[in-house]
Parts: C-alpha cells; sequence; structure tokens
C-alpha cells in the first residue's frame, strides 16, 4: 500500500465510503479481544513449556515448569533448622514421672498409718470400757493415746509431704513451659519462612489464568525465566469485542445493552449478520479516526462504544473489519 498515489488512496477511501452506504450500515469499526500477557513469577530455566501460538488452553491448565532446585535446597535447610529448634525443647517428663512415682509411694503410706489409726482408735475404744470397769490399767490407755497421736503427726506429715511434692511437679512443667515458650518462638519465623519458599515453589510451576488461545509465545524451553518476563499472550476469542464509531447524531439511538445487528464480510459481496450487544459508549468526543467511515462522513466528532459478539466458531479474528445497524 506505501506504494499507492495519494489519489489512488483517496479513491479507495470514497469507494468504501459509497459501499458502506449503499448496504446502510451506520457504522464500522474493528474487532478486538481482551488481551493477556502472561508473565513468569519465579526466575530460573524453563524446564517445561507445553504451548505453540494457536493452541487453545484452559483456564489454571498447568502449561510449563521452571527450575526450582535452589529452592527446595532453601526448603530442606530451614525445615533443619527447625528440627534442631524442636531438640532444643526441655523435656520435664522424666523428673514427673519421678515426682509421680513418689506421690504413689506417699499416698500409700498415708493409707498405711490411717488404717493404723483407725486399729488404734478401735483398742481405745475397748481399753476405755475396760478402763471404767477397772479391769485394765490406766497406763495402757495412756499408751495408746499417746501412739494414736504420734499417727496423727505422721499422717499430717506425710500428707504435707504430699502437697510438696505436687508443687514440684507443678513448678517442673510450668518451668519447662516457659523455657520451651523462648525455644518455640524460634521456630515461628522458621515455620513462615517454609511458607514463603512453598508460595514461591509453586511459582514455579507455569499454570494459565485464563482460557483461550495463544496469540504469541514469547520464549522457548531450556531459556531463562525472570519475574515479570512476559512468557505468552493469550485472549479469549470466542468472545470479540467491536469497537466501532456513532457519530453524535447517532448517539442518542445507543443505549447500553440494547442488541443491535453486526455485519462481517462473508466472501468478499455478501456479509454474514450477526448479533451484538452495546456493552459500552465513550462519554467523550473524539476526532474522526482515518481508518473508519461513519455514516455522517461530515462529522467531525464521533464516539466509541463497544459491541460484544459471540464468536463460538472463531470465525471472526482480531483486526478484522465490522459493520453495524443501530435500532430505529
Amino acid at each position: 500500500m506505501k506504494h499507492i498515489k495519494p489519489f489512488a488512496m483517496a479513491l479507495l477511501i470514497v469507494l468504501g465510503a459509497c459501499n458502506s452506504n449503499k448496504h446502510n450500515f451506520d457504522a464500522s469499526g474493528v474487532f478486538e479481544a481482551t488481551e493477556y500477557i502472561i508473565s513468569s513469577e519465579a526466575a530460573g530455566k524453563i524446564l517445561e513449556l507445553k504451548l505453540e501460538e494457536g493452541d487453545e488452553i484452559k483456564a489454571n491448565q498447568s502449561i510449563g515448569k521452571i527450575d526450582c532446585e535452589l529452592l527446595d535446597l532453601q526448603k530442606a535447610q530451614v525445615k533443619a533448622s527447625m528440627q534442631a529448634v524442636r531438640e532444643k525443647q526441655f523435656n520435664a517428663q522424666p523428673s514427673v514421672d519421678v515426682i509421680e512415682q513418689q506421690l504413689k509411694v506417699q499416698e500409700k503410706q498415708i493409707l498405711t498409718l490411717e488404717e493404723q489409726l483407725k486399729t488404734l482408735e478401735r483398742e481405745k475404744q475397748r481399753l476405755e470400757k475396760l478402763v471404767k470397769a477397772e479391769a485394765a490399767p490406766t497406763k495402757q490407755l495412756d499408751d495408746i493415746n499417746s501412739q494414736i497421736a504420734i499417727l496423727k503427726k505422721q499422717i499430717t506429715a506425710a500428707e504435707s509431704q504430699l502437697d510438696v511434692l505436687r508443687q514440684q511437679m507443678k513448678t517442673q512443667l510450668q518451668n519447662a513451659a516457659n523455657q520451651n515458650r523462648g525455644i518455640l518462638s524460634e521456630e515461628k519465623p522458621l515455620t513462615e519462612r517454609v511458607a514463603q519458599i512453598d508460595a514461591q515453589i509453586k511459582d514455579c510451576n507455569i499454570e494459565n489464568p485464563i482460557a483461550g488461545r495463544v496469540l504469541s509465545k514469547y520464549v522457548e524451553l531450556y531459556e531463562m525465566a525472570a519475574p515479570g518476563k512476559p512468557l505468552y499472550k493469550v485472549a479469549d476469542l470466542k468472545k470479540m469485542i467491536l469497537r466501532a464509531y456513532v457519530t453524535g447524531a447517532q448517539l442518542p439511538t445507543v443505549k447500553i445493552g440494547e442488541t443491535i445487528k453486526v455485519f462481517v464480510d462473508a466472501d468478499g459481496k455478501n456479509y454474514k449478520e450477526m448479533s451484538g450487544k452495546i456493552l459500552w459508549i465513550s462519554d467523550k468526543a473524539e476526532f474522526t479516526p482515518k481508518t473508519i467511515q461513519t455514516k455522517d462522513e461530515r462529522a467531525n466528532l464521533v464516539y466509541a462504544i463497544k459491541v460484544a459478539v459471540d464468536n463460538s466458531d472463531e470465525a471472526i479474528k482480531i483486526g478484522m473489519y465490522g459493520e453495524i445497524k443501530l435500532g430505529k
């Protein structure tokens, strides 16, 4: 086209305008799709890349892998540090087991002393009757009273020792908990570091975020990837957008959500009619684009609109021209 003379170019534009008027189109535009440039989230050599230009890929589909061996080593190192921290913890259980054994012995001793006390009290009651009947000397009753007093003191001492042992066990557990609390505080940042490394390792698996068709491929296998480096471009070609331009006179007849007729070239002479839905209307006027011919060619300002068109068969390609008829 760069070799065409200016006069011939003007002639082509006029003929195109006449053709548009012949079919009574209200506006023209170019089809486009929302294109996504998918970039790497990790750094490393690309070990796997399962896509080519033109491939149709699904959302959340795994399409590649980046070498993350260094991250695996870092994770193993942090886990080893966590294990070392756990091994520094104070285990109070052996000391507690010893105290529990002492408690059991002390409790059995108290039970024995209580049985002896019951026996002496029964003997005391018997002797009291005998002494009252002057059948036994008073000294025997005094001896039993002395034995009973001694047993009561022994029981009191044993119970006090029982309380001491329980307090010792409680102190051992509390000291171990305080000591381990400080040690375990060292493990928390290590746990968070492992979670961070896991997130980085996940980024080494390249997942496609949106269903569509691959438009461009920017890298090849075994090339180096870096965070933010583009890998490929994808677009959902089943949902196309016709960006057309209407004049200020046509603007009152255009409404968001309105269904209109869209026409695309079928065989060079005829048009294929499709249904479209107006998604957006620009709130600002702009100068008439040089490549777009509107119904009123004398208008200096036009308004852009976006029309959604179903393209399930992918017959419409990005960059194709489309025509529209507005509702009356």
